[in-house]
């Protein structure tokens, strides 16, 4: 299968790439341009993600999308108005991305969201994928919302089958043993093997809660772990 996927400067992106690579083709874009010591071998095209022919030509012959919709952090300090870059990203480069890869026929979109729309309900509650999120003004919060949104209208009018992973707070097992605990935690070795298991499991529109399985974990992942056959290994470690 080949597969494109975005945000290639990103770590998700980097650990994604060294696993999927070994059973698929990879072709990997980014804002900017990137070290080619972290393409391992891939075809990379730099794009803005315009809506032009250029974004046709980037999605032209693969088979799945992943969106890791990821800025880099640098573009977004330097940006005149950082917020409004966030969401412009989320909503019209993720717009212009759907529609180039809804002309050239790719089959599977799959788009990282965050679970952290889900930060303003009480922890008690079991929050599951058919929950309404209450996102809140974090700007990076309300640009996963607003993509969200536009990934599910392309699945609404059947114009491609659209994944949502809607995904925890990612950590390293280093860094989660010298952190103070997060019952959000998403081991990102976990996150890769979501990704994966989402690259073989497409859904005509499928959300999906992507956490780390633990003692005190938030969410509910029931569904990752039947359709995506999601298996997390991490298990934070106690100080």
């Amino acid at each position: 299968m080949k597969v494109l996927i975005t945000s290639a400067a990103s770590e998700l992106a980097r650990k994604l790439v060294a696993a999927a690579s070994k059973s698929h083709t990879i072709r990997l874009t980014e804002l900017q341009p990137i070290d080619s010591a972290n393409l391992h071998g891939c075809e990379f095209v730099q794009s803005a993600l315009g809506h032009d022919e250029s974004t046709n030509e980037l999605v032209k012959g693969i088979d799945a999308i992943v969106h890791i919709a990821e800025v880099p952090s640098d573009l977004v300090a330097n940006a005149d108005q950082p917020e409004n870059f966030e969401i412009d990203y989320q909503t019209r480069c993720t717009y212009n991305l759907l529609m180039a890869a809804s002309a050239e026929g790719v089959q599977h979109f799959i788009y990282a969201s965050t679970l952290r729309l889900f930060e303003q309900h009480s922890e008690d509650w079991t929050v599951k994928e058919n929950w309404r999120p209450r996102p809140s003004t974090d700007s990076f919060v309300l640009a996963k919302h607003l993509g969200e949104f536009t990934c599910r209208e392309f699945a609404r009018e059947g114009k491609i089958q659209v994944t949502c992973l809607r995904l925890g707070t990612i950590t390293t097992a280093e860094e989660a043993a010298e952190a103070e605990f997060n019952a959000m935690w998403l081991e990102i070795n976990d996150a890769v093997a979501a990704f994966q298991g989402a690259i073989d499991a497409p859904s005509k529109w499928g959300i999906f809660h992507v956490q780390s399985d633990f003692s005190g974990s938030r969410f509910n992942i029931g569904k990752a772990k039947g359709h995506l056959k999601f298996n997390p290994q991490f298990v934070p470690t106690t100080k």
